[in-house]
């Protein structure tokens, strides 16, 4: 039988009923919970748990991320995978950061939690966990969200629901596996011969801006300083945004370039890619060296970003490997 560890973080899954008003965090030591309303688990594989924080996911940062990739690290060769219970606010962010993070991975890495706590009885959190560990003992190399029978890639994830239980999709890509009567896995093993590692850091020098129409450039002003080292904007369509008139951003653009503010466009269409040759703004975004979020998620887009912020000083190394694919994030243009 497999090893699993259960490493619990926090999030709904691990809370409580408080009252009408909403739900609480659990006792200290929710693994025994956990153990006693799904006794099944011992029957899919031997299960370890390890409870390392308790939080919401709203306050998980990249100390947290860091947190993660060295405890799977220290427990990766007694466990055949891992599945980490986390809220699902920040769930994307957290796998999109693992991936780019755990090098050479050939054990799975699932994470999973619920909208409802485990404690109430129409609890989505049950059926999670189970998958999910069953998951974790299949031959899938890769960092996944599991979440109401589907099995994504977790750096090609998003929360797209706040009240269904179907709370991720996966815009851009498929798949790892169907959950039915039987698991289907869609997935291609192509296991790397090099020795699994980390390579644990995250740059925080980094400000996402979402466009809307009238956004003030000089508002924008103020984020150019030494205290950011990227921007990444989420703009309109195939990565439009305002190019003429006292509302375009290519002034604002410009002044961040000489400040050797590295700049990324994306898009704030989920499906799709950002695709700056396509109108007039974009071409002009090109031609002052502007990157491409491509068809990245927001969430891989922003963590990527700022793992390669960590890993290079240089700003000309970053803009070489932002579009080449790390862990499947993107779609490269054949």
């Amino acid at each position: 039988m497999k090893r699993i560890l259960i490493i619990q973080t926090g999030g709904t899954i691990a809370m409580q009923i408080k009252d009408s008003a909403g739900y609480t965090q659990t006792s200290p030591h929710p693994s025994d919970f956990l153990e006693n309303r799904i006794p099944e688990l011992s029957g899919i594989a031997h299960i370890e748990i390890i409870d390392l924080f308790f939080k919401d996911s709203s306050d998980m940062n990249p100390a947290d991320w860091i947190t993660l990739a060295e405890t799977i690290n220290e427990n990766y060769t007694s466990f055949d995978g891992f599945v980490i219970l986390h809220g699902t606010d920040t769930m994307a962010y957290t796998a999109s950061a693992l991936s780019f993070c755990l090098n050479n991975l050939g054990k799975p890495v699932i994470l999973t939690g619920s909208q409802i706590p485990m404690a109430v009885i129409r609890s989505d959190a049950s059926r999670n966990l189970i998958n999910a560990i069953e998951m974790a003992t299949m031959p899938l190399n890769e960092v996944a969200i599991c979440f109401n029978d589907h099995i994504f890639r977790g750096n090609r994830s998003t929360k797209s629901s706040a009240g269904d239980f179907d709370a991720f999709s996966s815009p851009n890509y498929p798949p790892l596996a169907d959950i039915g009567l039987n698991i289907s896995l869609n997935y291609q093993i192509t296991p790397s011969p090099a020795k699994f590692g980390i390579t644990p850091g995250f740059d925080n020098r980094v400000f996402l801006i979402r466009l809307f129409p009238g956004l003030n450039p000089d508002n924008l002003l103020k984020l150019i300083g030494p205290d950011i080292r990227a921007i990444i904007v989420e703009a309109f369509g195939c990565g439009n945004f305002p190019g003429s008139g006292r509302h375009s951003l290519l002034p604002f653009f410009e002044k961040c370039l000489e400040q050797d503010i590295l700049l990324v466009i994306g898009s704030q269409a989920l499906q799709d890619a950002a695709d700056l040759s396509k109108y007039e703004s974009g071409r002009m975004a090109q031609s002052l060296g502007i990157i491409s979020a491509g068809d990245m998620t927001t969430e891989a887009s922003l963590t990527k970003m700022m793992y390669l912020l960590a890993m290079h000083d240089n700003h000309l190394a970053v803009r070489d490997l932002y579009n080449r694919p790390i862990a499947g994030e993107i779609t490269v243009k054949s």
